[in-house]
């Protein structure tokens, strides 16, 4: 058997897949389908120029296709990625958690652990269960605000 440039675009597209299935972004997997069809120039006898040009074309058109409408149908309801930090949280109340393997006191905030410290006192350990309410971010800190119940 002797290898091809149709052998090159279906070993791309065979490893792009893969590596899709490992991080299940979608753009990956848009660049697998272009090479896949940059293997169909390749076996028709296109030249390498023009398979090039053929895969910025595909990946052009399929890129878009996949980030904008394709993985937003695949991604869990009520997640809005890339809003953390950007004052949406602020008010909202959460319990305190210890890390497993350090043991920091934390809070989570759409499925990350940020690191607190209260605004009040300064205190970054807590107990674990404390509630508190979210006030901002101090680079990758959680500044938080204890909630005090009052007894009637």
């Amino acid at each position: 058997m002797e290898w091809s440039l149709t052998h090159f675009w279906l070993i791309l597209a065979l490893a792009l897949g893969l590596a899709e299935l490992a991080y299940g972004i979608f753009l990956l997997l848009a660049l697998a389908v272009a090479a896949a069809l940059t293997a169909v120039l390749a076996y028709a006898g296109i030249s390498f120029e023009w398979q090039l040009a053929g895969m910025g074309v595909f990946s052009g058109l399929l890129v878009p296709i996949a980030i904008r409408w394709i993985r937003p149908r695949f991604s869990p309801k009520g997640v809005a990625y890339g809003t953390t930090g950007t004052g949406v949280e602020q008010g909202k109340r959460y319990r305190t958690l210890k890390r497993d393997f350090d043991g920091a006191t934390g809070i989570k905030i759409n499925g990350d652990f940020y690191r607190l410290r209260d605004d009040n006192t300064g205190a970054t350990e807590l107990p674990e269960g404390t509630d508190v309410i979210f006030s901002k971010f101090d680079g990758t800190t959680a500044v938080v605000q204890t909630v005090t119940h009052k007894e009637q």
